[in-house]
């Protein structure tokens, strides 16, 4: 079979599978055939790429107490693979996955970076959720060369030639997010409420100078609770004292069961208070239950209830593979990215290797992404939409707001 028949093979398998070929990947790439890239010139770093498979790393915590956040991404990853292979895989050759579990451990995120770069040899690794995992990691993939796809909404004030940032920075979240309830709800009092650990202290000291210098508001109340616990019963009775405009809330993983059951408890619903999040995903939801989120409001760039064309067969697929029961939260698209522009960025270089695949992917531009149309900025963050959602008793999500697109700046001036 000459490589164009094998191309015309492989589209129209693609089609049959109900798979899309991504736009913007060069139509000889799209079916390209190992034998048009050989090895010694697509991989000239020694990285785990042979004639027919190349390796990639999916490292999240499959166990701890994130574990409620990542399985949706560790879900969707697979899924972009299971699409991309099914298309004939990158530059022709299949994606083979070697897992890690980070166990909701900061050093082991380290460890199993380090593993996967230089034991493993991976072309690139997809994975960690919380800032605290990628600080972790970061140092490692830097002095390795690796190369990773980070999916997690997180604080900016970071960017590295090793690291696409998949999900949104708190420009495009916090402030976008803020300004909204401010404006929708007249909010002026706020309290912040976060797990103890870097992206939400972050978070927080970032939405506190937007609060006063930017919307004439004030924080009446600040608390953070150490990832993992589940009593909030003394702050709780803090917020039902201070009586703010607005909760505004960074908890994240399996504590979110207990504080909105126990928000609940206490008498504070959408009823009467208002409460935006900017940790809780349809994931968390699963877990937390709709009812008690009910009428309460999450700022995402995606929620599963869109209605596209994209993701509705992003969604169906997506529970082809994992069960009619499967949710997928804003990580979890996220996370579905990064396996696609990966792909993006090695036939747009023709090349495995890292800094050329770093190299070919600024300015390209998805439009089949299922929060709608992406762009990759020079500073490796996606240009994309901010979302309002409000929460619904059967664990999805009304968006009753949507921005224009933002531009990712994860320096804002006045907030580092």
């Amino acid at each position: 079979m000459s490589n164009i028949d094998r191309r015309k093979f492989l589209k129209v398998s693609a089609t049959a599978l109900g798979v899309s070929l991504v736009p913007g990947v060069l139509l000889g790439a799209e079916g390209a055939v190992a034998a048009d890239f050989p090895a010694a010139g697509v991989n000239t770093t020694k990285l785990a790429v042979t004639d027919k498979t190349v390796k990639v790393g999916i490292l999240h915590s499959a166990t701890g107490t994130m574990a409620i956040s990542e399985t949706g991404s560790i879900q969707a990853e697979k899924l972009a693979i299971a699409q991309i292979n099914a298309m004939g895989g990158v530059l022709g050759r299949t994606i083979e996955i070697i897992q890690e579990d980070g166990a909701s451990d900061w050093p082991t995120f380290a460890e199993k970076s380090r593993k996967l770069l230089v034991n493993d040899r991976v072309a690139t690794v997809f994975g960690c959720w919380t800032s605290a995992s990628r600080k972790a990691a970061l140092p490692v993939f830097e002095k390795e060369n690796g190369l990773l796809f980070y999916p997690t909404f997180y604080e900016g004030l970071e960017q590295s030639k090793n690291v696409f940032y998949t999900g949104q920075e708190a420009t495009q979240q916090i402030l976008a997010g803020l300004d909204w309830v401010a404006k929708e709800k007249k909010a002026k009092t706020f309290y912040l409420i976060g797990s103890d650990y870097i992206w939400p202290r972050t978070s927080m000291k970032i939405a506190r100078k937007h609060i006063e210098r930017n919307l004439s508001g004030s924080v009446v109340g600040e608390e953070y609770i150490a990832l993992g616990d589940t009593q909030f019963g003394s702050v709780i009775n803090k917020i039902k004292l201070k009586k703010p405009d607005v909760i505004y809330a960074a908890v994240v993983g399996g504590s979110n069961v207990a504080w909105f059951k126990q928000l609940k408890a206490a008498g504070i619903t959408s009823k009467t208070q208002t409460l935006l999040t900017i940790s809780v995903t349809e994931d968390e939801v699963l877990g937390i239950g709709g009812e008690n989120l009910d009428g309460f409001y999450s700022a995402m760039k995606y929620f599963q209830s869109l209605k596209n064309p994209n993701n509705e067969k992003f969604v169906s697929e997506f529970k082809k593979m994992w069960g009619a029961k499967a949710v997928i939260g804003d990580v979890s698209q996220a996370a579905y990215l990064g396996p696609w522009l990966w792909k993006a960025g090695v036939e747009k270089a023709g090349s495995f290797d890292v800094d050329k695949v770093a190299a070919a992917l600024p300015g390209y531009e998805m439009n089949t992404a299922p929060e709608g149309y992406v762009k990759v900025d020079p500073n490796h963050h996606l240009w994309s939409k901010l979302r309002i959602g409000r929460w619904r008793t059967d664990g999805q999500a009304d968006v009753v707001y949507e921005s224009g697109l933002i531009k990712p700046d994860p320096f804002p001036k006045g907030y580092q």
